[in-house]
């Protein structure tokens, strides 16, 4: 299958509503032909500046227009971030992320010690990627010459009901930050969040964006709102497994080469579940007890979940 980034909604559409095993059937014929299928990324995630976000988006704990369980912390310590790094990668990380709770990078002193995180961390050999919010070319390309493989930027869902979600930013905001990264030589790590109340063709939506784009993104996480007491969506439903199942597959059709990674909400989740999100195909997940400030799977849940499906962690 061709990599194609003339996708049109229609076809979008046509291939989310194929009959379920059908679909499941296509996506991870095309999975094997640009994937081993026993490969599987372990990623770990680092709130390196947890909570005091000013954004408003409605699903996030670390948003201090919120009344949550989340206190705002100052940016961590370097040795503090090399331990975790340290540990994680022992326990089988191949890429590193760190994420902070701004609205946007600035220069100041605090975004030079991010920076001497990524040199530490990048001097391991691991990916570094990295989400702090918005930021400009230039700031794109300090990141870069620290060790940067990867930049994290979700458009969460589709530009129509975005504004129902988040007002403190736009949707063209991230797709300039997107522009950015990628001038900056940086692999571009984009995907969403389903189960916010947006609906079928909403999450098609986020789906073309993303596929229609000259160059794909290298990694789509794929997120499941964690219901959150104190955030305006903290009594939404859980998303059907066949929901995230079709959107996974949905994925991995349209953009073949892109790591599909299984990210917020897995915990919960049946084996099951997860095999049919592998089957699907899914390459990557978030490893660790805890993914910024929500509880993950545990880690001897993974371990022994990776055992049972004869995969291996890789780069």
């Amino acid at each position: 299958m061709e990599i194609r980034s003339n996708w049109t909604l229609e076809e979008v559409k046509s291939l989310y509503q194929l009959p379920i095993l059908d679909l499941i059937f296509k996506s991870a014929s095309i999975h094997r032909a640009y994937h081993s299928s026993k490969n599987l990324q372990m990623c770990s995630l680092i709130s390196i500046k947890t909570g005091g976000c000013p954004e408003d988006c409605k699903y996030c704990p670390q948003s201090s227009r919120y009344k949550t369980d989340v206190n705002a912390q100052p940016l961590m310590k370097l040795d503090e971030v090399m331990d975790q790094a340290k540990r994680a990668i022992e326990k089988g990380a191949t890429r590193i992320c760190l994420g902070a709770a701004w609205r946007n990078v600035r220069n100041s002193t605090q975004f030079d010690r991010v920076l001497e995180m990524v040199k530490e961390i990048s001097s391991l050999e691991v990916e570094v990627c990295c989400c702090l919010g918005m930021l400009d070319e230039e700031q794109a390309k300090r990141l870069k010459e620290a060790g940067v493989f990867a930049y994290n930027h979700n458009l969460d869902t589709s530009r129509d009901f975005y504004p129902s979600i988040i007002s403190t930013r736009t949707y063209d905001d991230r797709l300039q930050t997107l522009q950015a990264v990628e001038e900056a030589g940086i692999s571009v790590c984009c995907g969403g969040i389903i189960g916010m109340g947006e609906s079928i063709d909403d999450r098609l939506s986020l789906l073309h964006t993303l596929a229609t784009r000259a160059k794909h993104p290298e990694s789509v996480p794929i997120n499941l709102l964690i219901p959150v007491k104190g955030t305006p969506l903290e009594n939404q439903l859980p998303v059907p497994i066949w929901d995230l199942v079709r959107v996974i597959a949905t994925t991995r059709i349209l953009m073949p080469k892109a790591r599909v990674r299984l990210s917020a909400g897995r915990e919960g989740r049946t084996l099951e579940e997860h095999a049919l999100c592998f089957l699907a195909g899914v390459n990557s997940i978030f490893m660790g007890d805890k993914l910024l400030t929500r509880s993950n799977r545990e880690y001897h849940q993974d371990v022994e979940m990776l055992k049972l499906f004869e995969l291996i962690p890789c780069k």
